[in-house]
Parts: C-alpha cells; structure tokens; sequence
C-alpha cells in the first residue's frame, strides 16, 4: 500500500491531525490498534480536559468546537492554588486576561467522539483518509526516499512521512530508536466525578497536601438536581491509591470528603473511578528521518499545569502548517529542514514549562520542614505579585 503519510495513533490527536491535513490533496492513512466502535464511541475515562483560549479556537478552526453540546463545557473562571491544611489560597482569576473565563473544561471522551467526528466528516467531503483499526505496527524503517512500515496483520506501508500519536510510552518512538528522559513521579492518580453540597463558583483547585495532592475541577451543575458537580483527582501512592479503588461507594465519599477537609461538604460519587501512573515524559528528539511525534508521544506532561493535550493541539497546527505549506510550494513534506524546524518549535514551546512543572512538582511534593515553609512563602508572595499573576492568567489561557 502506498500513501503519503501515515498517523500510527487514532487518539484524539492523531485525528486532529488528520483532520487538519484533510483537503490538502495528500494521502493520508490513520493506523489505530483498538476498534472502530471504540474510536467512534468512547467511554468515559475520569479524564477532565483543561483547554486553553488558543486550544478552544484551533478546535473550532478544525470542527470539533460546535460537535460538542453546550452543557458539556465548563467554564474555567479561576485557578486557586493552595499548600497544606491552610485555607489561603493564590488565586487566578479571569479578570487578569482578555476572556470571560480562564479557559474550559471537557471530558475526554467528548473531545475524543468530535474529533472522530470531525475526522469522518472530512473522509466524507475529500475522501483522502484511510482508517485502518484493530491493526498495530510491529516494524518501521526510513531512510532519505522514503518510509516503511510492517503491520501485525502483514501488510507493509510505504509513505513519504511517518508520524507518531501513539502515547508518551511510544512504542514507534522506540522502534525508531529515539530516547526519552522519562520521570516516574512514584504516585498513582485516581480521577471520578463528584456531586458536593458547596458551590465551586468554577475555581479549579490545585491543592498541595502533605502526603497527598488534590485537584479539583468544575463541571457544570448535575442534570436534573442541578448539584454542584465536579471532576477529582487524587494523587497518592500506587497502595493507597488501590484501597480506595476498592472501597464501597459510601466509604469512598467519607474519605473524599475527610480528605477534602470537608470544604465541599456532602460528596457524592456519581461516576466509575479511574486510575493512571504518574509519569512525564520528554523525548530526546522530537523528529527523525521521516518521522515525526505529536501529542503524549512528543511532551507526555505532569496534569498540575494542565497542558497536556493543549500541547498536543499545539503540535498538531505546528506540523499540519509546515507540511501542508511544502506539499503546496512542491517541496518534499517530510524534508530534514521541515522537520527540524518543527522539532525546534516545538521545542520552544513545550520545554521551558515542562522543566517549570517539574520544579513546582518537586517542591510541592516535599513535606520537609525547609520544604514547607517555602511553598507557602512563595504562594503569599505571588499573591502579592500582579505581573506574576497576570503570566499565570496568560499561560493558562494559552497566550
């Protein structure tokens, strides 16, 4: 078979970017292990997706915005941060940037339907995507003319340009032979949705505990009883983390709430619960002879900053723009030139908050005396800092 790209990754990401590569006159083939009933309709995964003002609009420039209903966006209006058992908090709001809100919040699996959506109704208009599902690549080869791929299934693919989607454990990365400075954090996160008694007023929480890290992020009201509802994620290690996965519902809300401190009230599991290791993920390289990553596979981020897909988004524009600008002027699309300077942007616009994350991760998880004393300077002291306010504002919505 013989096409001219070839997305290994049928995620959200890699549909986005077929999506974004569609009508271009390019051939474009999406390989994905799992079902089509699986990519067309996925379930909930405890996943809460903070999206930035510049994610909301390339969404909206790829079809995927208007795909998803109203009452499944959440407005993100403020960001509190908050150390310990103190109940000061840094506060972000939305009034430092440009928009009525920070940013907003979507579940996973609704982004993931508008993106197969949005990709399907592409195949529909320009007929130049293949979706090949229950299908894994098992061998790669590149050189200066061109790349091979084998399937598990036996057929072989040749494209100009490869490009990887397949998560930050990429295993095409490591067919490829590109290293990865990968960061095992020791914890385990569990994600659900709660109904609370008390109102969250769409403030998103990052609550550095000792021993124990809280976020919370705000859902629209409950359908029906109209409860305030939000997503909660809960950092602990790997065997606390499984007693309360096999808790009773009622037990779990006691410990939620206890953990919680009570500031939410009454909780209320209403959804299944989720677990996922921590671990961040950089690649040494971000593009090689005829390949290319985008997504987890490129910057698999800690979820304290919430950039995670933003950064997938962000690398999809980025490569979808240089290849398309190539493959119109008549150029190779998958030249050492154009990938390097995809690697570079890239680059530049994912480290520098990668290695803050880390460093913000490193402290907030220390229960050190020194450790303690100078996050909650830090945290008063920024509060008091309006520029340093405003660049979190900025960062947050995507500025």
């Amino acid at each position: 078979m013989q096409t001219d790209i070839v997305i290994v990754g049928a995620g959200p990401v890699g549909l986005c970017l077929a999506r974004a590569l569609s009508g271009h006159k390019l051939r474009i083939t999406v390989i994905e292990q799992h079902s089509l009933a699986e990519i067309a309709e996925p379930q909930f995964d405890g996943r809460e997706i903070a999206l930035t003002q510049k994610s909301v609009e390339i969404m909206k420039r790829l079809g995927l915005w208007h795909l998803i209903d109203t009452d499944a966006r959440s407005q993100l209006r403020t960001a509190r941060i908050l150390d310990g058992s103190s109940t000061f908090a840094l506060a972000i709001g939305h009034e430092l940037g440009r928009y009525p809100e920070l940013g907003w919040l979507i579940s996973n699996h609704r982004i993931r339907q508008a993106a197969y959506v949005s990709m399907r109704d592409a195949l529909a208009l320009n007929g130049d995507i293949a979706l090949l599902t229950g299908e894994q690549v098992v061998d790669i080869e590149t050189d200066a003319s061109s790349a091979r791929i084998k399937l598990a299934s036996g057929q072989h693919i040749a494209a100009q340009l490869v490009i990887a989607a397949d998560s930050r454990f990429s295993p095409l990365r490591k067919m490829m032979g590109i290293a990865a400075e990968m960061h095992d954090f020791g914890k385990t996160i569990l994600t659900c949705c709660m109904n609370h008694e008390k109102p969250h007023h769409h403030a998103a929480w990052e609550w550095f505990g000792y021993a124990q890290t809280l976020a919370l992020l705000p859902m629209n009201p409950a359908p029906g009883t109209l409860a305030p509802r939000s997503s909660v994620v809960l950092t602990l290690t790997s065997p606390e983390i499984e007693k309360l996965t096999q808790l009773d519902d009622i037990e779990f809300n006691r410990q939620i709430e206890h953990r919680f401190d009570s500031r939410l009230g009454k909780m209320t599991l209403v959804s299944t619960r989720h677990t996922y290791p921590l671990i961040s993920v950089y690649p040494k390289r971000l593009a090689g002879i005829r390949f290319a990553m985008v997504g987890d596979a490129a910057v698999g981020m800690h979820p304290v900053t919430a950039h995670g897909f933003n950064f997938g988004l962000s690398s999809v524009e980025s490569l979808a723009q240089e290849v398309i600008f190539a493959h119109l002027h008549g150029h190779d699309i998958a030249s050492p030139t154009l990938l390097k300077r995809y690697e570079q942007q890239h680059r530049r616009a994912t480290r520098p908050l990668y290695l803050m994350t880390r460093l913000i991760t490193d402290l907030y998880t220390q229960d050190a005396f020194p450790a303690k004393i100078l996050r909650k300077v830090i945290l008063r002291a920024g509060e008091r800092l309006m520029p340093f306010k405003r660049a979190i504002a900025a960062s947050l919505a995507g500025n």
